[in-house]
Order: structure tokens, then sequence, then C-alpha cells
């Protein structure tokens, strides 16, 4: 089975930093995908980062381009989220996912528990 645990969420102003960690459970991220998204009350879930080592690619929605970076430590099986110059509509619940693929496109079959981040303006 697959655990994702993340953390480092948590209240902050406007343009100050955050970084979320995502930890996995033994080998869980291997060689698939891992993405980020965050649900704000009332709103869908949004795709926000994703990384795919495999084919040593990164991805960013456009309103985070520019601000976060996605990256890995295989070492730690662990996956972070690097957010800068947040703003208030930064403000959410981010969960991390994993793929059962390689590619940052398709289903997200895992999950974690979400942490919140919320931005005061």
């Amino acid at each position: 089975q697959v655990h994702l645990v993340e953390s480092g969420g948590g209240l902050v102003q406007a343009g100050d930093s955050l970084r979320l960690s995502c930890a996995g459970s033994g080998r869980a991220f291997r060689s698939y995908a891992i993405g980020w998204f965050r649900q704000a009350p009332g709103k869908g879930r949004e795709g926000v980062s994703c990384i795919s080592r495999s084919i040593g690619s990164t991805y960013y929605a456009d309103s985070v381009k520019g601000r976060f970076t996605i990256s890995m430590d295989n070492g730690k099986n662990t996956v972070y989220l690097q957010m800068n110059s947040l703003k208030p509509e930064d403000t959410a619940v981010y969960y991390c996912a994993r793929r059962s693929g390689t590619t940052c496109v398709g289903e997200y079959d895992y999950w974690g528990q979400g942490t919140q981040v919320t931005v005061s303006s």
C-alpha cells in the first residue's frame, strides 16, 4: 500500500514563503509521477504542480508559475513544494498525490490527508 503524508502548511502573510513536504512510505514514489493539488472552500480541486523524474520534467499551473517550485529527494522519499510570494488566493488545503504511471497527465490514485495553507492579506 502507498501512504502519503503532507506537512508544512500554516498561516502566513501575503508575500511570505512556505515549503510543503510530502513523505511517502517505503519506495512509494519510485519512478511514478507526483502531483500537488489544492482545494479552497466551496471550490473544485486544482492541479498546482507535478514532477516526473522518469522524463526529467516538472509542470506548473499558470497561477503559480514563477512562484512555486517542485522538487524530489529520492533518498528521503519526499517531494517538496516551495511556495514563494504567496497570495491570499493561494489559500487552500494542499494535497500531494501519486499516479500509477510515469507521466503527470492522468488519474492520481493515492492521496495524502492534506495540509492547510492560509495567506492573509
